[in-house]
Parts: structure tokens; C-alpha cells; sequence
């Protein structure tokens, strides 16, 4: 259990919060009343109704592009409302920007983060904080806030040296630096390791105890049940019901938000192949910066035909593991790393890919998708390949076209077409179309790093199946990944990271979660 600071804690609550009156329910923090949103292709938001209490903790469920992150944005100023009516404490209010969010005690932690890369991350919180408080001052509240809430994290540190997770981090304790009244959470423990989310909980429950309201949209439905009092489900931009999600199976909590049965994976049993499509040998790079993860005498085999799961703590190395892979980063010896036969730890990534190399990384946007540009303009970076480049270095059009219209269809992404752009997909879509973009060249070899990060539960199930497919038709697929559960349900045999070394992969079927958790922790 946290230790919480009384002082720190008092600043969530308020007078009416501790005293509720007997005689009538008390106000809710935060209504909305019939609220509206469009967008050009789609409806996001239609009529919306929703109250949170003082002091409760809300959930939002829903498939992706349901209009979950759309309503939150217009909570939090982002975007504004075509209609409705938002009331804070029973009073009617226009919410402009996240500034004057912030001043109503609004505060919002992004899925998608929004930090500067090349600034600290104390210059980053100071910067959302909107106030004048000296680095050196605010670095002490940063440290000690981190630490009273198990979220550790160095102020000095450049934001482009943390891993995903540590991001995470930095976006939570910004947002509870603020001492928020209303405390929107978008998907806080997607990359969170298991470790860190019961504490992560005892802090939000004890935040809740004391007056904060809290709105929390995750797709891990059982976190959902073990920490919402109410949930408010979602579909097609409108509330279909509001349940109690402790008093649910996740299974009917999943039935609800997708209007269907769950759909279940098919896993089965790995056949045995002989050939190896992919060795590491005693690979070793020195860390990039003077945060980073050095890779100490990598060794890893992966076969054709199975999944090798890549498990540990966010910033152990799995970022640096699959930049080396991949060839974004070189290797000192050709002979290092081993492809499909042939030694490539010299070759760029262009290199690789010509040898049937696919891969996904974690960052959607800005690394595995340009944010600005089309659905089709993206499959063309890296699936150009598919005969989709004519000699001489012209585009096929049309090919570029039926692509990105086949991964679409055959992936299920939801959209308004090829020329959309990547920006304007929830963040479950666009991964559907990453991941369908890698995997319709057929690679004999896939690199896939966090796949089902910020996806609802049938998304999940989809991509796990389409790698499970993939392993069925002969590929090697090595998947890094913090969810422990995803890995035991796909995952041939694990290994896992910690302090950039690699422990012997085991198969999954012989070890579980415990020892798995113990490796993880350096153990």
C-alpha cells in the first residue's frame, strides 16, 4: 500500500464533499445534457447524457471510435460541442481550452501523450501547469509526488530518452500535480506493468475517497470491475446503457459495448519446424543517451511457425531490442543478428524488409503512421514492395488504392475511406491498419512491439487471431509486450528482459504469470 500524504490529499476534497446532505443526492460534479458532435464522416457524438458524483469512479466503455475520446476531449476544452449543455457543480459552463478546464479543477491524462520530445520533463509539467515555478522547486514536488504514488521518474530526463511507459508516467503525475477536482483517465495502464497498476488504483481510490471524481476509459474490462462503481456504455456515438460494472462478468461487460458475442481466439497447438528465420548472438550495443538501456549479450532463436513473446518492465530494453532488429539501430557485427539465413546486422531496415522483415512499433502515430498524411500515403511507406511502385519510380494509383482498400476491408478498420487521414482514426483503428498494412505483404518474419495497446476487446481478439493466423501459415513472429495475459494466450514460449539482458526463453505452457512477474522485476 501507498503511503499518502493527509496535506496532499486534502487538496482533492472539499468542504460539501466530506458533508454530503442526507436529505436530497448531492450535485454531480460534472453533467452533460443531450451533447453533440459531427464530424465530416461521422456522427461522433449523439446526445450524450452522463453525471458523475463527487468522489466516484466513472468508467466510459465502448469499441474504438464509439465516441468515448471525442466526449472527453470536449470535457477537457479540446474540441467544442455542436449542442448540448455541460454543467460543472450544477452550473451551466462553456469549456473554450484545456486552460480553462484546468482552472474549473479539470485535469486529463491524453492516451496519446502530449509531450514536447526535446524538453525534460520538468520543463514539460511546468509547461502544462501553466505556471511560473522554478524548475528546481517544481523538480522536488515532481520527485516527491512521483514516489508517493509508485510512479518514479527523474525530472531531468529528456522526454525522446523515456520509454513508452515512462511517458506514461510523466503524463499521470502532471495531471495529479494539479490537484484536479475531475480527473479524466484515458487508458492510464496500457503500458503500465502489472506491478505498477495495483498501486496505481490505491492511489485513485484514496484520490476518489477524498471528494476527486474521476472518469476512466480503459478497454482491460476487468480493471474496470475491480475499480468503477458505475460505467456508462457506449456505441456508435451514443449511451446505450449505465450499468454497475462489479455486478457484470467481462464477457457481458464486452457483449454490451460490442452489441454482439465476444469474439474468442483459436489458438492451436505449435507445429514443429525446423527452420530458424531468425538468431541473435551475444548481441551487445551501448546504450544511445545517458538514460537509455544498454544490451548486454543478447541471445535469442525464433523458429519459423511460432511466437516468441518478449516480456519486462517498460524501459528494460525492449525498445532498444527492437530497434536493433529491425535496423533502425546497427549492430557492431554483421553476424550478430541472423535473418532468414543471412547475417544482417549491418543492413538498414530497407535491407531487412527485402528479406520478408514486417514490423510494428509501439508508437502509432509519428513512428508507425505519419499522422498528417492518408491511409493510402501510409501504406505506401513501407508496403511499396506490393507491387505498388511502377519501374522507373512511378506510383500505381490504383494498386495503392485496391491495398489500402483490402486492408480496410480485410482488417475491419473503421473509416471514411483510403484518403482519410491516419489522425482522424481512434486509436484501435488505426492500429487494425498498421497491423493489416504489415501483415498483407506477407513477411516470414514479424517484429510487433505492444499490439493491442488502447484497443477494445474485440479489436484485441481480432489482432491476436491475425497473429496467430500468421504463425499458422509459417511466419516467426517475436511479440514484445507488457500485458502478461496476452502473452500466455498467444505466446508460444517467453523470454524476458530486464536491465537489458534477455533470460532463456521458456515455453508458456510450463511457466506462469509469478515467475514471469519475478523476472521481470530482475530477480
Amino acid at each position: 500500500m501507498i503511503a499518502h500524504d493527509p496535506s496532499t490529499l486534502a487538496a482533492y476534497s472539499s468542504e460539501t464533499d466530506r458533508v454530503p446532505d442526507s436529505t436530497r443526492a448531492p450535485t454531480p460534479r460534472l453533467s452533460l445534457r443531450a451533447l453533440c458532435k459531427a464530424w465530416p464522416s461521422v456522427l461522433a457524438n449523439d446526445r450524450v447524457d452522463l453525471d458523475v458524483a463527487p468522489g466516484e469512479i466513472h468508467a466510459v466503455l465502448g469499441e474504438n471510435g464509439a465516441g468515448k475520446s471525442t466526449l472527453v476531449k470536449i470535457i477537457y476544452g479540446v474540441i467544442q460541442a455542436d449542442s448540448g449543455e455541460i454543467l460543472w457543480e450544477g452550473r451551466p459552463v462553456r469549456i473554450p481550452n484545456p486552460a480553462a478546464a484546468r482552472a474549473l479543477g479539470i485535469g486529463m491524462v491524453f492516451q496519446h501523450f502530449s509531450l514536447f520530445e526535446t524538453l525534460t520533463v520538468a520543463e514539460n509539467i511546468v509547461l502544462g501547469l501553466g505556471t511560473r515555478t522554478p524548475i528546481a522547486a517544481l523538480s522536488e514536488r515532481i520527485v516527491d509526488t512521483s514516489r508517493q504514488y509508485g510512479l518514479a521518474i527523474d525530472p531531468r530526463r529528456y522526454i525522446h530518452e523515456l520509454s513508452v511507459g515512462e511517458r506514461q508516467r510523466v503524463e499521470i503525475v502532471r495531471c495529479l500535480l494539479q490537484s484536479p477536482r475531475l480527473l479524466i483517465m484515458d487508458e492510464p495502464t496500457s503500458v503500465l506493468p502489472p506491478q505498477l497498476v495495483a498501486p496505481l488504483f490505491d492511489t485513485l481510490r484514496a484520490i476518489a475517497a477524498n471528494g476527486c471524481s474521476i472518469l476512466y476509459i480503459s478497454h482491460k474490462l476487468e480493471e474496470i470491475r475491480a475499480l468503477c462503481e458505475r460505467a456508462t456504455v457506449m456505441r456508435a456515438g451514443r449511451v446505450t446503457t449505465t450499468c454497475r460494472p462489479a455486478e457484470h462478468r467481462a464477457d457481458e461487460l464486452a457483449e454490451m459495448m460490442i452489441g454482439r458475442e465476444l469474439p474468442q481466439v483459436t489458438r492451436t497447438a505449435a507445429a514443429a519446424r525446423p527452420d530458424r528465420v531468425l538468431q541473435v548472438r551475444s548481441l551487445t550495443l551501448p546504450a544511445v543517451h545517458q538514460h537509455g538501456t544498454r544490451l548486454d549479450a543478447i541471445d535469442l532463436e525464433l523458429r519459423a511457425g511460432e511466437i516468441l513473446g518478449i516480456a519486462g518492465i517498460s524501459g528494460n530494453g525492449q525498445g532498444e531490442l527492437l530497434d536493433a532488429l529491425s535496423g533502425e539501430r546497427l549492430a557492431a557485427q554483421d553476424e550478430s543478428i541472423e535473418l532468414c539465413g543471412q547475417a544482417v546486422g549491418r543492413v538498414d531496415v530497407q535491407g531487412r524488409r527485402a528479406l520478408g522483415l514486417a514490423t510494428v512499433v509501439e508508437e502509432r502515430l509519428g513512428r508507425g503512421a505519419v499522422p498528417s498524411l492518408s491511409l493510402s500515403q501510409n501504406a505506401l511507406l513501407t508496403a511499396h514492395r506490393q507491387a505498388l511502385v511502377r519501374p522507373g519510380g512511378l506510383i500505381d494509383r490504383s494498386g495503392l488504392r485496391r491495398f489500402t482498400e483490402r486492408c480496410i476491408a480485410q482488417f475491419s478498420v473503421r473509416c471514411s475511406g483510403p484518403e482519410s487521414a491516419a489522425q482522424s482514426l481512434s486509436g484501435g483503428n488505426l492500429q487494425r491498419f498498421i497491423v493489416g498494412r504489415e501483415l498483407l505483404q506477407a513477411p516470414r518474419v514479424l517484429l510487433i512491439a505492444q499490439p493491442t495497446w488502447g484497443v477494445d476487446v474485440g479489436a484485441a481478439a481480432f489482432i491476436r487471431q491475425s497473429l496467430l493466423d500468421l504463425r499458422e501459415r509459417g511466419a516467426g513472429v517475436l511479440l514484445i509486450s507488457d500485458d502478461l495475459d496476452e502473452l500466455f494466450e498467444i505466446s508460444d514460449r517467453i523470454a524476458v528482459i530486464a536491465g537489458g539482458r534477455l533470460a532463456p526463453a521458456r515455453p508458456a505452457a510450463s511457466t506462469d504469470a509469478a515467475e514471469i512477474g519475478l523476472l521481470m522485476a530482475g530477480a
